[in-house]
């Protein structure tokens, strides 16, 4: 969250100086929470905890809800900005998700269901969708060979995720350990090749060696979602091996 503000501040224009503050507002905010997380383990009492995460779920409840009003903004024609209405779309659905989370581990929903397992993969194979979109269009158009490997990981995904959503479709049927393996294992393969390849396009960016307008901690960022969708797939197939 403190970096989707960050990158949200540097799309708008230079006259667009509130939006500007705004986003730059959430940077401190989520920085002291990040601070605070660091001081919480195992041995903390659980009362505690649910109490940090209700602070969280609402710092991530504001900036959702700046992200939607910005996203209103563009597609309204009230503003024009860098900030590609995808990408701010991308980074509102991600705020909803990480509040909707804190709000089942205060609930005590901590098992994935089989429900919860596709709908989870539907999730992030939309937001690894839209990463390859992003550094597609992000690359300079002379980067033509890393612009037609970041197309044909969109491509990929877009039909991952088209699967994923007729697998949610045939639910209850579909709630068999073995079709879930299968349909976990057919996701891992993908998100370990755009991983390493986000991994390169990071370390090319970082050391200055191709043409493009992300920035290192962008590219970073999209690197480490795909590297945390892999620690989700490997959760949930830990879960559905327990249950054989």
């Amino acid at each position: 969250m403190k970096e989707h503000a960050f990158f949200l501040s540097l799309g708008f224009t230079a006259d667009q100086t509130e939006l500007i503050n705004e986003a730059k507002y959430f940077i401190p905010v989520f920085e002291q929470i990040e601070e605070q997380a660091y001081q919480y383990n195992e041995q903390t009492d659980p009362q505690v905890i649910k109490q940090f995460n209700m602070q969280v779920y609402q710092a991530t409840t504001y900036i959702w809800a700046y992200k939607r009003k910005v996203l209103g903004l563009i597609l309204s024609c009230k503003i024009v900005s860098n900030n590609m209405p995808l990408l701010v779309d991308h980074t509102s659905r991600e705020a909803y998700y990480f509040a909707k989370r804190l709000q089942e581990l205060n609930e005590g929903k901590l098992i994935p269901l089989p429900e919860a397992i596709i709908k989870e993969n539907v999730f992030f194979l939309k937001i690894m969708a839209d990463h390859s979109k992003f550094i597609g269009h992000l690359m300079d158009p002379s980067e033509r060979k890393l612009v037609d490997q970041a197309r044909e990981f969109s491509n990929d995904f877009d039909q991952l995720l088209f699967q994923a959503q007729d697998l949610d479709h045939m639910r209850p049927q579909s709630e068999t350990p073995s079709l879930l393996d299968q349909f976990l294992d057919q996701n891992r393969v993908s998100v370990v090749a755009l991983r390493d390849f986000k991994k390169t396009a990071r370390d090319l960016i970082e050391a200055c060696r191709i043409k493009s307008n992300i920035p290192a901690l962008l590219a970073d960022h999209v690197y480490r979602e795909a590297d945390h969708f892999l620690h989700i797939i490997d959760a949930f197939e830990d879960h559905l091996t327990s249950l054989k």
